[in-house]
């Protein structure tokens, strides 16, 4: 196929939404969103995106499974053991609803101390059900940011996992968006 779905993949990373058949014209040069209808189309078909209940487009995440081998210490040193126990696959494992999650790419060291480093990858799941001391996505008088969520009485509002950033109250309003269920960092 003369044109992949990454371009889509990586609007949805930066801009965490699917795009738009307007967006998507726009982002592979086409002049009409009859070309985009089309690419998305052949993309279904070849199973790099899908459709929801109600018609939206969502991503495809590709499973594979790995083996479990067992367990290591990771305190004092102790025997190893390398049993097949089964497979697992990363995918089920770190995304609990697949139509309600998506990925951000972390910039900025203000959750550090919570081990979300510049650089890692949050998986972010939309709930309306927060509760004090997760990790959200939220909006904080239109700036967008990751950090805890806190209450002091009944108000709402957002603390860093590091001592050199104050703690966020909202001066207008404050909108949660998601959740952060993983953090993914790659290794060399």
């Amino acid at each position: 196929m003369k044109h992949d779905a990454q371009k889509i993949y990586n609007f949805l990373t930066h801009y965490s939404r699917m795009p738009s058949y307007t967006e998507i014209a726009k982002v592979y040069g086409f002049k009409s969103k009859n070309a985009a209808f089309s690419l998305i189309k052949k993309f279904i078909e070849k199973d790099l995106l899908a459709k929801d209940k109600k018609g939206k487009l969502i991503p495809i995440f590709r499973k594979k499974s790995i083996p479990l081998l067992g367990s290591i210490q990771a305190g004092f040193p102790g025997a190893g053991e390398e049993v097949l126990h089964q497979s697992m696959s990363i995918d089920d494992w770190v995304i609990q609803d697949p139509d309600a999650s998506y990925i951000l790419q972390v910039e900025g060291d203000s959750m550090i101390d919570a081990g979300i480093h510049k650089g890692d990858y949050v998986i972010a799941q939309m709930t309306k059900d927060f509760k004090p001391g997760m990790i959200v996505v939220a909006e904080i008088d239109g700036e967008w940011t990751l950090k805890y969520l806190r209450t002091k009485g009944k108000e709402k509002y957002l603390e860093a996992a590091n001592e050199n950033y104050p703690d966020l109250f909202p001066e207008e309003e404050l909108l949660l968006h998601a959740k952060v269920v993983s953090v993914v960092r790659k290794y060399e």
